[in-house]
């Protein structure tokens, strides 16, 4: 199956909510939890972890999801509240549920469709950063990852962090940003 459709119909794609009916179906007892991970710089990150009883300690499956405000029209308005959609169809998707014979939910194809819509209209993206921007956010990564592992951050995942920000060519600008957002709430819940 190709990644992109040239024509989007929607009534081939399920919803997020017909997903969450059948789980709910399926597994009466089941939970989603969902998870504020970053809200910085415009754009939103969630988790959503998906429990097929009450009694499970480890998810059965999890979704992520991140979207910019004002990216669309929805996300000019309700950014968060689609966003925290997006990770739990992404986790119900990554379980099984896909209610139709399409695995990406109606919400993502509509948000591929909108994206490409705006590429069309000559909608441009911002200039890439420069050089010392992205070298500033790399060592405020690392200059966290060292606070992090004083307060019992696991050396082990500290150094493959410091691989993947400082080795070349380097992860994109807004991958450290989320890194050194993730960190910044590591380090701040170990402050207590």
């Amino acid at each position: 199956m190709p990644k992109t459709d040239s024509f989007f119909n929607p009534e081939q794609y399920a919803t997020v909510a017909e997903r969450i009916e059948l789980f709910y179906s399926r597994y009466p007892q089941g939970r989603i939890n969902t998870e504020l991970v970053s809200r910085a710089d415009g754009e939103i990150t969630f988790k959503a972890v998906v429990f097929r009883d009450a009694a499970e300690t480890d998810p059965a499956a999890t979704g992520w999801a991140s979207e910019r405000v004002g990216d669309s029209d929805i996300n000019t308005v309700a950014c968060l509240e689609n966003t925290e959609t997006s990770a739990v169809g992404r986790a119900l998707a990554n379980l099984g549920f896909i209610a139709s014979g399409r695995r990406p939910s109606r919400e993502e194809m509509e948000k591929t469709l909108r994206a490409r819509t705006a590429l069309a209209f000559g909608r441009r993206r911002e200039s890439p950063p420069s050089l010392q921007t992205r070298a500033n956010a790399r060592d405020d990564v690392l200059q966290l990852l060292a606070v992090a592992e004083q307060k019992g951050f696991s050396s082990l995942r500290a150094e493959i962090i410091r691989g993947r920000v400082g080795g070349y060519p380097g992860l994109v600008l807004p991958r450290i940003r989320k890194i050194e957002s993730a960190l910044r709430h590591w380090v701040r819940r170990h402050e207590l």
